[in-house]
């Protein structure tokens, strides 16, 4: 499948379902991002694969000139909403990352909350994260650790998906700190940091309902399946969920690397 094709069925998987409330159980990601990136007024700051805008909104009310962009034209449809609930006056546009239209250096500051470590042309994404940032911009990306909830929680899934296409690129990838380098080292002078957010809550099922109804690649698949199969998906995905059971509730740990880099001149 070519990353073309591929691309398009990302923005029709991320559509599929009400993102907002999976970014409700991130918030503190989406904080420690902006906050090490330090957001001034007057910045121009670009959130890629920015979903229903949340790292977009807290950089705006820091007094930055923001831009969100995201492939799901129904995400960017819920941010502006949420945006003018707000009150907050920033550009929310659908936008591949991997093709940005944005002019070069046009930012002072590139985010993405484990954003576009979901685009399947990892070349491309960071090419253009390093195109549009200017020559001592800041850049700050979010990563999920494979070896820790996040990873257990698309193990559980992979057993009733097909395989990914040759040559695409794992989302986990960029959870390396080695191939995080080897992606955007040449560009940015690259500092890390591992974080956990954690998800608690009393119920394994709960938790599995959540993702299966609001978070995209979740959704999809289990509406793919018949009724057997969703019933053993749901049975694998609680007991997931139960791995992580710490006395009377589930405490998953989720822990990620934050990456930031100062763009070399």
């Amino acid at each position: 499948m070519a990353f073309e094709e591929l691309t398009t069925k990302h923005a029709q998987v991320w559509s599929s379902a009400p993102f907002e409330r999976i970014a409700e159980v991130i918030t503190e990601m989406h904080i420690a991002l902006v906050e090490r990136l330090a957001p001034q007024p007057g910045e121009r700051w670009l959130d890629l694969g920015c979903g229903t805008g949340d790292v977009a909104f807290h950089a705006a009310q820091a007094g930055a000139i923001v831009t969100g962009s995201d492939l799901s034209p129904a995400l960017i449809e819920t941010a502006q909403r949420r945006a003018g609930e707000l009150g907050l006056d920033l550009t929310l546009e659908v936008a591949d990352a991997q093709a940005l239209h944005y002019g070069d250096a046009s930012f002072d500051v590139v985010s993405s909350s484990v954003g576009v470590i979901f685009a399947p042309d990892h070349a491309r994404i960071a090419s253009e994260v390093a195109r549009v940032c200017r020559p001592g911009g800041r850049m700050g990306i979010t990563a999920w650790r494979r070896d820790s909830g996040v990873g257990d929680i698309f193990e559980g899934m992979s057993k009733f998906m097909a395989p990914p296409p040759e040559g695409v690129g794992s989302p986990f990838q960029w959870g390396q700190e080695s191939y995080v380098e080897e992606m955007l080292g040449d560009a940015f002078e690259l500092s890390f940091e591992e974080l956990d957010t954690r998800h608690d809550d009393d119920d394994p099922a709960a938790m599995w309902e959540l993702f299966r109804s609001s978070y995209g690649p979740s959704h999809v698949l289990w509406n793919s399946l018949d009724d057997d199969r969703r019933a053993e998906l749901d049975e694998t995905m609680t007991a997931v969920f139960e791995k992580h059971r710490d006395g009377d509730g589930i405490s998953m740990e989720r822990r990620y690397i934050l990456v930031t880099g100062v763009r070399k001149v």
